[in-house]
């Protein structure tokens, strides 16, 4: 119900003395932040390396990850399910979402800081008792000469309201760039997502390719294997050899076979990963299986190891929490302080429609203004302060730990894919000695110069030494595909 309205003007003066203050602010805990550093090796280094030998060019500053992912690969069928899969993936999707929390969290803090104004409407009636004071008070007033007041009394009001905390300590303001800065931390979350999802599609696909031409070797080997099969029995028709050797060879041809279905499961496997990331049901993934052999790894730059930090989407995450979490410490400071808050009342206030409106017999309004300091049980402030001032620590280290990481990460990469490159030009070399071994030991075999155990551990080792050659070439890809993503390259700067 609406009391009943007597016009007035209302200002309300709190004033506080300078010795209040002083006993306010020194009250305030004394707490130290962390300040992360950012320095950064000059050049690349691994474990092996002297901190005075440069293991790679510093004063080459290109960096792979300037390049678009879209010109970094150039098999269509890959670009095809990463476009794919940067408008399906559904993890992805729920990060956008985010994005947008994130976003209506800064519009929230901004409002807060904002003078909120509302429009109010009202109705009611008020019946006194005759022998109270205010029953008396009515009894001998007239609203007009000659008209008593209404009993009971109606009233009518309609009317603006108005409150706004002016953000003297910068509280407000504070909490609002703290906001900003955790939904600019969102979008690097997102950028590195991106990164990971493309990495990880490139790395599933490469894997494809190399299952099919380890599936390939098998039933090459296979046809192989059968005809030295058919030669040892007829070699045990004709004497030369026992039963013993026809089982043996009976037994490794059976042997590959089997490897055929392991392959085609990790296919089926991989296959559906690689859907499951485009966001769809399995289906057929269209690939250039043949091109695989002729694959050489991209050449990729690593620029100086200052470039990470602008490159790296998780760094620059790390970095906009680190200034979140430095703005939080002052929002939390603040609290300490008296707060200034100002509210104002406008509009009409009747007990009778027909004179709502009637200016200025009917118009009401009143401003007040508010001064508060918390005195008394501070510990929750205390408590949110010493948080947010442990939460900066914590984000300091974080920082400083991502910077780590990164460098670490390209590193690594840098020396796996010098090391794969050296490892692939010696098992390629052992595959044409094996190569080369499977058809002298064939030959000999037929000439009763060797033993059927040597012409089967050397396609058994000419088997493993292609399938090992494969599986090199896919690290290969994958390093320099991890090299990029370490680097920073794949998220859209644009």
């Amino acid at each position: 119900m609406i009391n009943r309205f007597k016009k007035y003007k209302r200002f309300s003066y709190l004033g506080v003395t300078a010795g209040i203050m002083l006993s306010i602010t020194s009250c305030v805990p004394s707490l130290s932040e962390k300040t992360a550093s950012k320095e950064v090796p000059g050049n690349y280094h691994n474990s092996q390396d002297s901190l005075a030998t440069k293991s790679f060019n510093s004063a080459d500053t290109t960096s792979s990850a300037s390049i678009d992912w879209k010109t970094f690969f150039d098999d269509p069928n890959l670009i095809a399910l990463i476009d794919t899969a940067l408008e399906n993936n559904q993890e992805l999707n729920i990060m956008l979402q985010e994005l947008k929390v994130a976003q209506s969290e800064v519009q929230a803090r901004k409002g807060e800081y904002l003078p909120s104004i509302g429009l109010k409407a009202g109705a009611g009636v008020d019946k006194v008792g005759k022998y109270t004071r205010d029953g008396a008070v009515e009894e001998n007033l007239e609203i007009i000469e000659g008209k008593a007041f209404p009993d009971p009394l109606p009233d009518y009001m309609i009317g603006l309201n108005a409150q706004w905390e002016v953000d003297i300590w910068n509280k407000l303001h504070n909490a609002k760039k703290s906001a900003v800065m955790r939904y600019l931390s969102s979008v690097e979350g997102r950028n590195f997502m991106v990164t990971n999802l493309i990495a990880e599609i490139a790395n599933s696909y490469y894997e494809l390719l190399a299952l099919d031409n380890q599936l390939q070797i098998v039933k090459n080997n296979i046809e192989i294997q059968e005809r030295a099969y058919r030669i040892v029995k007829l070699q045990m028709q004709a004497a030369r050899v026992t039963q013993l050797a026809v089982s043996k060879f009976n037994a490794e041809v059976l042997h590959t076979k089997s490897l055929q279905y392991d392959i085609q499961q990790r296919i089926t496997e991989t296959e559906n990963k690689l859907n499951f990331l485009v966001g769809r049901y399995p289906q057929p993934i269209a690939r250039s299986t043949e091109a695989f052999a002729t694959m050489l790894p991209k050449q990729i730059d690593a620029g100086l190891p200052a470039q990470l930090l602008q490159n790296r989407p998780d760094i620059r995450q790390a970095e906009f929490e680190l200034q979140a979490s430095k703005l939080d410490i002052k929002v939390a400071k603040a609290r300490f302080y008296p707060s200034f808050g100002i509210s104002a009342n406008i509009g009409y206030q009747a007990f009778n429609p027909d004179y709502l409106l009637n200016t200025p017999e009917s118009l009401i309004y009143s401003v007040a203004g508010d001064l508060v300091a918390p005195l008394v049980n501070r510990n929750a402030i205390k408590a949110a302060y010493k948080t947010a001032n442990a939460k900066q620590i914590q984000a300091a280290f974080d920082y400083e730990q991502t910077v780590l990481k990164a460098y670490i990460e390209v590193a690594n990469q840098l020396s796996k894919i010098d090391n794969l490159k050296k490892s692939y030009d010696l098992r390629a070399a052992e595959v044409d000695a094996l190569t080369e071994s499977i058809k002298i030991s064939n030959k000999l075999f037929r000439n009763a110069r060797a033993e059927y155990m040597e012409v089967l551990m050397t396609q058994r080792d000419a088997l493993e030494s292609k399938f090992d050659l494969v599986e090199t070439k896919m690290q290969q890809m994958t390093a320099v595909v991890n090299m990029y993503q370490a680097l920073g390259g794949g998220w859209n700067k644009d």
